[in-house]
C-alpha cells in the first residue's frame, strides 16, 4: 500500500503537459492554449484539459507561461537613485513601496525595483520593449527637462504606467497623489489660530508639484486670515533631514519675532527641530511647529512632533490597482486622484502667542 501511494506521487510530480495531452485527447499545442488562455478555445475542450491537469497534478512553470503570454508578470517601480541614502529607510518611500507590494501580491504579480540616476535620460517606454516589465510605477518624478516628454510618450503609446505623487499642470496623466493643499492649509491655519500673526515656512524644492501644493495651501490660509504674505518668511530645503538642519542658521535670528514654524516634511522638521534645540530653542515651549507626512519617527521626538498624516501606504496600493487596470484595459482615460490628508497635533505645536 505504502509503496503504491509513493508511486502514484511521484508520478504525479513528473507529470508533464505531455500527459495532460494524453490524458485529455488532444494535442500538446491544445494544453498549452488552455492554460495560458491563448486564443478562442471550445468550453468541453478548455474542461477535459483543467480536468486532466488536476487529475494529474500539474502545475506549469511560471516562467514558461510568462514567455508564452508575452508578459513578466512583474510591475517595475521606478524610484530615484540618491547616493548615500537609503531609500528604503525613509518613511515615504517605504511606506508607498509596502503599499504597492501589498496589493502586487494579492494580485499576483511581482515588483521589480529599478533604481534611476537623476541625471540619466528618461526612456520608460523602454521598459515595456525590453519585456522586463508590464507596468510601471513611477516614484520620485518632478518637472525637469525630459521628464514630461517621457511620461507624454507611455500615455501616448496607451502603456500602462501610474505616476505617485507628482502632477503636471495642464497634462492628463495617470496618478495617485494626496491634496497638500489641503495638508498645508490645515497646519498653517491651526497655527494661525493659535494667535501666532505669521507662519515660518520651510518648503521643498519647487520641482516637486506638492511642493508647489504646499506653498498654495500656505499662501491661502494666510489670505483667508487676512494676513499680507511675506516671502522673507519662506525657505527651501530638499526634504532632507540635513536641509532641515542648515536652514536652522536662517530660521534661528527671526524667532524672537515670529514664533511659528510649519515645515513641508517630518525629516526637515526634525532637523530643524534639533539644530534650534542646540541654539538653546525648544519646540513647543519657545516656538510652534508642524511638519509633514506623519512618519513613525514624528512620535518619537521630543516633544512629539505635529504633522500631517498622508495616506502613503493606501496611495500605493491605489497605484498598483490602477497599473493592473491599465493591463486589464478595465480603465483607460488619465486621471488624478488624491486622496484626504489630516492634521495631527502633538506637543510640538501645543502652545499659542504670548
Amino acid at each position: 500500500m505504502n509503496a503504491c501511494t509513493y508511486f502514484r506521487l511521484e508520478v504525479n510530480i513528473l507529470a508533464n503537459r505531455k500527459d495532460v495531452a494524453k490524458l485529455a485527447g488532444v494535442s500538446e499545442a491544445t494544453v498549452s492554449r488552455v492554460l495560458n488562455n491563448i486564443g478562442p478555445l471550445r468550453e468541453e475542450t478548455k474542461r477535459k484539459v483543467l480536468l486532466a491537469a488536476e487529475e494529474l497534478n500539474y502545475h506549469p512553470n511560471a516562467i514558461a507561461q510568462s514567455f508564452a503570454r508575452g508578459k513578466s508578470n512583474n510591475i517595475g517601480v521606478i524610484v530615484p537613485y540618491l547616493p548615500k541614502v537609503n531609500l528604503m529607510s525613509t518613511h515615504y518611500f517605504s511606506e508607498l513601496l509596502s503599499g504597492i507590494g501589498a496589493k502586487l501580491g494579492e494580485l499576483g504579480y511581482g515588483l521589480l525595483l529599478l533604481f534611476q540616476s537623476p541625471d540619466a535620460p528618461k526612456d520608460y517606454v523602454q521598459l515595456f520593449h525590453s519585456q522586463k516589465v508590464d507596468g510601471c510605477i513611477i516614484l520620485g518624478s518632478k518637472n525637469v527637462p525630459g521628464e514630461l516628454e517621457a511620461l507624454e510618450k507611455l500615455q501616448q503609446l496607451n502603456l500602462p504606467y501610474c505616476l505617485v505623487n507628482q502632477t503636471f499642470s495642464g497634462y492628463s496623466l495617470h496618478s495617485i497623489d494626496a491634496d497638500h493643499s489641503s495638508g498645508s492649509f490645515q497646519a498653517v491655519t491651526s497655527l494661525l489660530k493659535k494667535g501666532f500673526e505669521h507662519v515660518i515656512f520651510l518648503n521643498g524644492p519647487t520641482e516637486y508639484s506638492n511642493s508647489i501644493e504646499r506653498l498654495y495651501g500656505y499662501e491661502d490660509a494666510l489670505e483667508k486670515a487676512g494676513i499680507h504674505l511675506n516671502p522673507e518668511l519662506i525657505f527651501q530645503g530638499n526634504y532632507s533631514r540635513k536641509s532641515g538642519v542648515q536652514a536652522a542658521d536662517y530660521i534661528a535670528p527671526l524667532l524672537p519675532d515670529f514664533r511659528a514654524i510649519y515645515a513641508a516634511n517630518d525629516r526637515m522638521a526634525i532637523g530643524l527641530m534639533q539644530a534650534l534645540s542646540e541654539k538653546g530653542y525648544q519646540a513647543g515651549r519657545d516656538y510652534a511647529l508642524i511638519g509633514y507626512d506623519d512618519s513613525e519617527i514624528s512620535r518619537m521626538t521630543s516633544p512629539p512632533l505635529s504633522t500631517v498624516k498622508v495616506p502613503l501606504f493606501d496611495m500605493g496600493q491605489l497605484a498598483a490597482k490602477k497599473v493592473l487596470q491599465l493591463i486589464s484595459k478595465d480603465s483607460e482615460e488619465a486621471s488624478t486622484v488624491r486622496l484626504p490628508v489630516t492634521l495631527i497635533e502633538r506637543a510640538s505645536s501645543l502652545i499659542s502667542r504670548s
